[in-house]
C-alpha cells in the first residue's frame, strides 16, 4: 500500500504543479489581443502566400542573383507554409473556429505539404504529444534510419524529404476510407501540379525535367534544419516506458529541448518548433507568437519549482549527434526511471 500512496501523492503533486502553471499561462493569454493570439502568425502565412508570385517571376530572369533570389523566396515560403502552417493548423492554433481549423488543415497539410491530414493529426498530436519520449509511441523513432551512416543521414538524406513525403502519404491511404483517400489524393495532386504548372507557365521553364529539378531544389532548401530540429529536440533526452511514464509536467520538462532563436527558422518553422518547444509541448494549442510570449512565465516557473528546462544550441546538438550517432540514432535508447514520479 505504501508505494501506491506514494504514487498517488506524486501524481497529485504533479497535477497541482501543472494546474498552477496553467493558471499563470492563462492569465497571459486572457489579456492578449487577437493579434497576439492569432494575428501575427496568420500575417506571416499571408505574407508567404503573397511572396509566391514575385518568387516565380524572379525565376524568369537570366540574372543569376535574381534567379537565386527567386529560389530562396520560394524555398522559404514553401517551408513557412508546410512546416509552420501545417503545424499550427494541425494543433488548431490558427483560429478558434472549428470549421476553419478543418479547412486550414486540409490546405496546409494536404495541398501544401503533400501529406495526409488524418495521419498528421494522429501521428503528431495524439501520439507524439500524448506520449512524448515514450518508447514505441511518441519517441520520434520514425526519424531513425539505422541503415544509413551518420554522414549520409545528416547531410544527404534530408534532400529526399520532398520525394519521400508524398510517397509515404500515398502508402498510408490504404488505412483510410475510400472517400478520404480520394480527397487526399486529389488535394496532394493539386498542390504538386500547381507548383509544376506555375514553373512552366509563369517562371518560363522550357522543359518538364528542369521544372521538376527546380521543384526539388525549392522544396529541399531548408530540409537539413527541418530534419535536424526534429531529432535534436527529443532524441538524446530521457526516454520512458509505456507502463512507467511520468506525469505530464515531468514528461515535458525532461523530454523536450529548446534551441536558441534563429531568425530564418523562427520565421519558416515557427517559435514553437525552435525556441519555445518546451512551451509548445506543455500548451500545444497556443500559436507560435503566444508560445514566445509565455516563454518567460514557463521558464521561470520550471526553474522556480526546480524542474528541468532544457536548452542547447543548434551547433552543440549537431556535434553531439555527429559524434554519438550510433548511440542516439541506431541503438535502442535506455529507459529513464524516475522514482516516485511514474
Amino acid at each position: 500500500m505504501e508505494p501506491a500512496r506514494g504514487a498517488l501523492r506524486a501524481s497529485g503533486g504533479a497535477e497541482a504543479l501543472l494546474g498552477e502553471l496553467e493558471v499563470r499561462v492563462q492569465d497571459v493569454v486572457r489579456v492578449s489581443s487577437w493579434w497576439e493570439r492569432h494575428g501575427v502568425d496568420c500575417a506571416i502565412l499571408a505574407l508567404s502566400l503573397l511572396a509566391l508570385p514575385p518568387g516565380f517571376l524572379c525565376l524568369r530572369s537570366e540574372n543569376l542573383l535574381v534567379f537565386a533570389l527567386g529560389v530562396t523566396i520560394l524555398g522559404v515560403c514553401h517551408y513557412t507554409l508546410t512546416v509552420k502552417g501545417s503545424h499550427l493548423a494541425t494543433h488548431g492554433a490558427l483560429t478558434e473556429s472549428k470549421r476553419w481549423s478543418k479547412i486550414w488543415v486540409l490546405f496546409f497539410v494536404e495541398v501544401c505539404t503533400s501529406f495526409t491530414a488524418e495521419h498528421a493529426k494522429y501521428g503528431h498530436v495524439k501520439m507524439h504529444h500524448g506520449y512524448t519520449n515514450v518508447l514505441g509511441l511518441g519517441d520520434s523513432s520514425t526519424w531513425r534510419l539505422p541503415c544509413l551512416n551518420r554522414y549520409v543521414y545528416m547531410f544527404l538524406a534530408p534532400l529526399l524529404i520532398p520525394i519521400i513525403t508524398p510517397l509515404v502519404a500515398v502508402e498510408r491511404l490504404r488505412e483510410v476510407e475510400l472517400g478520404t483517400a480520394l480527397r487526399t489524393l486529389g488535394l496532394i495532386s493539386l498542390g504538386l501540379y500547381s507548383h509544376y504548372w506555375l514553373l512552366l507557365n509563369v517562371s518560363g521553364f522550357q522543359s518538364p525535367s528542369s521544372a521538376l529539378v527546380c521543384m526539388l531544389i525549392t522544396r529541399s532548401l531548408l530540409a537539413h534544419p527541418y530534419l535536424h530540429v526534429n531529432i535534436f529536440q527529443h532524441i538524446g533526452l530521457p526516454m520512458f516506458s509505456r507502463d512507467k511514464k511520468p506525469q505530464r509536467i515531468h514528461m515535458m520538462s525532461l523530454g523536450v529541448l529548446n534551441l536558441p532563436r534563429l531568425p530564418v527558422l523562427d520565421w519558416a518553422f515557427g517559435h514553437s518548433l525552435i525556441s519555445c518547444h518546451v512551451e509548445h509541448h506543455l500548451f500545444p494549442r497556443l500559436s507560435d507568437n503566444m508560445c514566445l510570449k509565455v516563454k518567460p512565465v514557463v521558464s521561470q516557473f520550471l526553474r522556480e519549482k526546480q524542474l528541468p528546462y532544457n536548452e542547447d544550441s543548434y551547433l552543440a546538438r549537431f556535434r553531439l549527434f555527429l559524434h554519438h550517432y550510433e548511440e542516439l540514432m541506431v541503438q535502442t535508447p535506455p529507459i529513464t526511471e524516475l522514482v516516485g514520479l511514474q
